[in-house]
């Protein structure tokens, strides 16, 4: 099994394994639906945090309205009052008029802030650096990790029109949003390998790039149809070229220091001293004068 490195614009994103035979074809997409998959958790976890500053999301025609304005169209959140937090709400009101302002206790709060904690950590970026795989298995058990803890505060789910009932019913859409630039479609994404395409219209398999060797690890570049190649990878790291440019501003204030003694500096020390045994004998080193003492 080959240890896959996937970056996206030398980012680091997962590590992800899969044998040499695997055909390209069908390596892009499952790289690119767990990606995604990393996206959409973002989007749910940041989501949630709101819910439970705020409440449920305010149906379309109220969102962004002030409440004269509600009162003079008679308009009503009725999902709203349907869809209370369990153990009851406080109320705080959305700055941004996006949610309604019944906000969770702080018992329910809690349930949910450590199901946002423990989403974060199955998909984070530095599980490259723990050397642990991600999978599509992974992602999935934390997406329904955040969907439990939902399901515990909100019993009576949530509104239809809530941004995370959407994502956990995969009927979201992000037309118009930032999240749309980010996601890659996987019928269309690409894959590099050494600054060259991996091509998926040519039965290729991911041995036919990296090579015949199973036990090793390789880097492999997602990107969007029509980015083009992604710049190639760094002779060296940021921490070795830190360390480089540190010793040669040493070895530097080095040869500045040599440059400022005389060429004769050498007989003020101590190994230069012919009387130095002499002195030795007579027990001379080291010897202080100073005026008023005996």
């Amino acid at each position: 099994m080959v240890i896959v490195h996937i970056k996206y614009k030398d980012e680091s994103q997962f590590l992800f394994e899969t044998p040499l035979a695997t055909p390209v074809d069908e390596l892009v997409p499952k790289i690119a639906a767990i990606y995604n998959g990393r996206l959409k958790i973002n989007r749910v976890c940041m989501e949630i945090e709101e819910l439970a500053k705020h409440g449920t999301l305010l149906p379309p025609e109220i969102m962004g309205l002030t409440e004269d304005q509600v009162e003079e169209l008679k308009l009503k959140d009725d999902w709203g009052d349907k869809c209370t937090p369990s153990g009851g709400f406080d109320f705080h009101k959305d700055p941004v008029g996006r949610r309604n302002g019944k906000q969770p206790k702080k018992q329910m709060r809690e349930i949910l802030d450590k199901a946002i904690k423990e989403a974060k950590e199955k998909i984070s970026k530095s599980l490259v650096i723990q050397d642990k795989l991600l999978t599509m298995k992974i992602v999935q058990e934390a997406l329904n990790l955040l969907k439990g803890a939902v399901m515990i505060v909100y019993p009576m789910k949530l509104p239809p029109h809530d941004i995370i009932r959407m994502e956990f019913e995969n009927i979201e859409d992000l037309t118009g949003t930032q999240a749309s630039l980010e996601v890659i479609d996987p019928a269309t994404a690409q894959l590099w390998f050494c600054g060259k395409e991996m091509y998926r219209n040519e039965k290729k398999k991911l041995g036919d790039y990296a090579g015949k060797i199973e036990s090793c690890k390789v880097i492999l570049k997602l990107s969007k149809k029509g980015e083009g190649p992604p710049g190639r990878e760094p002779i060296m790291s940021e921490e070795d070229r830190k360390q480089l440019m540190m010793h040669a501003y040493r070895r530097q204030e080095e040869l500045k220091k040599l440059a400022q003694d005389d060429e004769d500096d050498y007989m003020n020390s101590e190994w230069a001293d012919g009387t130095n045994l002499k002195k030795s004998f007579h027990g001379l080193h080291n010897i202080s004068w100073r005026p008023g003492t005996k």
